[in-house]
């Protein structure tokens, strides 16, 4: 080959290296636009040395860390996981690695640079694997689900409240019994206010919700942090109480209870006043929370018989 000839098949190649390169450059773009669009972050690790190349956006930026603050590289990302999380992260990731796994697949959490906690979808396969069968690459994918998380977290806690004063409704009441029955001694109080259609049928029903919500305040100012304060619907309560029903302090926090109602409830559009009357009836081992229920109930049902209240325990 001749010096022209070596110089025009350099220039072609030239040519073609740079069409080349703005054509990878152009998928790049758009791998990234549509990436991003998404929420995916595409990554790559080298297992042998533990390097991480992330192909469309900055890991680091995810946990609120500037660019090149991170290295990008296995450790550092084990490091960011969160310790709750981390054994499992790391054992199915091994898992895949190993072969016992088609794939690599969890949901974590990692660690933000103010401590902050990112929920995260890991995804992974390995892709190149040496001679001998083990793992060289490994590429996959994670996305911030954060917010998903949360909303997720968000309905299930609005799930066991009741949507008026945030207290725990009745499914919520049920597995509270269960815990706190296992724990030791407990009573539960059934509770109906008294003369509440009252004010529902003089004020309206907003001031009836406006008198629900201030009735609450009252009761978890007074009551201690070990009793769960629920409501099962209209003016009906339910207080799971830590105590021996022989206790005197049974009757001294019902009590209090009654009291607490006794100054008169400011509304929007006047003042209302409302009594209490409550059912106590003592736990066994052998009672499910529907059959104290039914028990209390009927306690509560006396007191409203004999002139409303006050309370009746059962021992």
């Amino acid at each position: 080959m001749n010096p022209e000839q070596l110089r025009q098949e350099i220039a072609q190649l030239r040519r073609e290296n740079a069409r080349l390169k703005r054509l990878a450059a152009d998928t790049k773009e758009k791998l990234d636009a549509a990436l991003d669009g998404t929420g995916l972050c595409l990554w790559q690790q080298h297992v042998p040395s533990g390097k991480l190349v992330i192909f469309n956006r900055r890991w680091g930026a995810m946990l609120g860390f500037e660019p090149k603050e991170l290295n990008a590289h296995f450790d550092v990302w084990r490091d960011r996981l969160h310790p709750d999380d981390r054994d499992q992260v790391l054992a199915a990731f091994q898992s895949h690695l190993d072969g016992d796994s088609p794939f690599y697949q969890v949901m974590h959490r990692m660690l933000g640079k103010d401590g902050t906690v990112t929920w995260v979808l890991d995804r992974g396969r390995v892709v190149e694997r040496d001679e001998n069968g083990k793992p060289l690459r490994v590429m996959g994918t994670h996305i911030d689900i954060t917010k998903e998380k949360e909303y997720e977290l968000k309905l299930a806690e609005l799930a066991h409240q009741d949507p008026l004063t945030g207290l725990a409704n009745r499914s919520a009441l049920a597995k509270d019994f269960a815990r706190l029955k296992a724990a030791g001694p407990l009573c539960l109080a059934f509770i109906d206010l008294d003369d509440f259609k009252t004010v529902n049928d003089n004020l309206g029903h907003r001031s009836g919700d406006e008198l629900l919500i201030q009735l609450t305040e009252r009761l978890l100012a007074l009551l201690p942090e070990d009793v769960c304060l629920g409501r099962i619907g209209g003016d009906e309560f339910v207080m799971l109480l830590p105590l021996d029903a022989a206790s005197p302090a049974l009757e001294t926090l019902a009590q209090h209870c009654i009291d607490a109602l006794e100054p008169p409830f400011e509304l929007d559009n006047g003042q209302a006043r409302v009594g209490m009357s409550i059912g106590i009836e003592r736990v066994t081992a052998d009672d499910s929370f529907n059959e104290v229920m039914v028990r209390a109930d009927l306690a509560m049902y006396q007191v409203k018989k004999a002139g409303k209240h006050g309370f009746q325990c059962n021992r």
